[in-house]
């Protein structure tokens, strides 16, 4: 196997990988080595690839995933917003304000409280704030 196979190989396990977290993470490696694929076609050597590889890395890291996963401050996913935030939803794991988890719409999610509450499993609970994949929330 040539080095460019190994490098689209590898990148085709992470688009896979990236398909099932929900970080973005993934991704930008997977452009980096489809890079270090194009360059090992040409012909360059595998120390070139992997320095190549490392910078597109990491400028894909710090330049694209902010463009895709982040939005400017302030500006909220409305449609987001909507279908969770104000809605009532069962505890399933006790919740505290470090760590806890609610069954919403059949899907589960990371839950915490602001206040320091703790809610016992099984109780009902009104998500009151949304970061990223964490829902805040407070006792019904």
């Amino acid at each position: 196997m040539e080095y460019w196979q190994l490098w689209c190989l590898i990148s085709i396990i992470f688009f896979i990988v990236e398909m099932f977290t929900p970080v973005n993470f993934f991704l930008n490696l997977g452009l980096a080595c489809l890079i270090s694929a194009l360059v090992a076609y040409i012909g360059a050597s595998f120390t070139v690839q992997v320095i190549l590889f490392a910078v597109f890395g990491a400028l894909f890291l710090i330049f694209l995933r902010p463009f895709l996963v982040y939005k400017k401050k302030g500006e909220q996913d409305d449609e987001f917003d909507e279908k969770y935030k104000g809605k009532t939803a069962v505890v399933t794991e006790k919740i505290t304000s470090e760590s806890g988890r609610i069954a919403i719409y059949g899907e589960t999610w990371q839950a915490k409280t602001e206040n320091g509450e703790e809610i016992e499993e099984g109780s009902q609970v009104k998500i009151v704030k949304i970061d990223s994949i964490v829902m805040y929330v407070e006792k019904i």
